[in-house]
């Protein structure tokens, strides 16, 4: 990493966004404050993030629903909520517009900052493309690893971060049953973190975005294997 890599810190309590840019300045990174929803806007036109922390509850016109619901109309780029501990329904929402990740308030700078190189790592990395790195799912659903890239009957479907490492990792063990730990483990990380639920309100989202072609199977008290 360097001071090339910009994020945008999108929260308006100064005394934590003042932490978080110290912790994320020591590590190499770039950062931009913004307190509001309209200032967050303007940087992600702007400066290109790559990579949002977002509060959800920003004061204002626009919170940070909007502001994750806004960005992904246009763009793919990674969002870790921040979130207060109450707000579990916030959350839920935000990982279905498309935020990537959460860290809930009071956090450590220093976990905060590793859920940050993760996502960076996994969005960032240029394997080498063979044909293994293109996979096949059913008849009309293509995964393209290195071009991060997800396509149905041909035409592109714009994914979150974790919503295509997930399809990737289910891709890549097609047929059989994965518990949600299991997945969570594949695509956050052993060290990752949060509710298991997780994984539920992302396939949520990869079934509503690539609807019956996604052959993809619910085990009752297991967690899901995707038929390919």
């Amino acid at each position: 990493m360097n001071e090339e890599t910009v994020i945008a810190i999108v929260e308006d309590d100064p005394n934590i966004a003042d932490l978080v840019e110290l912790y994320l300045r020591r590590e190499g990174y770039r950062p931009y404050q913004a307190t509001t929803g309209e200032r967050a806007l303007e940087i992600v036109e702007q400066r290109d993030p790559r990579l949002l922390l977002l509060d959800i509850g920003l004061a204002g016109d626009i919170d940070g629903l909007e502001v994750c619901r806004r960005v992904r109309a246009t763009s793919a780029v990674p969002i870790i909520f921040l979130t207060a501990r109450d707000d579990e329904v916030d959350r839920v929402l935000g990982l279905e517009l498309g935020a990537d990740d959460y860290v809930t308030k009071p956090f450590s700078p220093r976990e905060l900052v590793a859920r940050v190189k993760a996502i960076l790592r996994r969005t960032e990395a240029a394997p080498t493309v063979t044909a293994a790195a293109i996979v096949a799912v059913g008849e009309h659903i293509v995964v393209d690893r290195g071009r991060r890239e997800v396509t149905r009957r041909g035409q592109p479907v714009p994914l979150a971060t974790r919503e295509f490492d997930l399809l990737h990792h289910l891709a890549e063990h097609a047929g059989l049953a994965l518990s949600r730990r299991q997945l969570i483990d594949g695509v956050w990380g052993h060290d990752w973190v949060g509710d298991d639920r997780t994984v539920d309100v992302h396939v949520r989202q990869l079934r509503r975005k690539l609807g019956p072609d996604l052959d993809l199977v619910t085990i009752w008290g297991v967690g899901y294997r995707l038929d390919a």
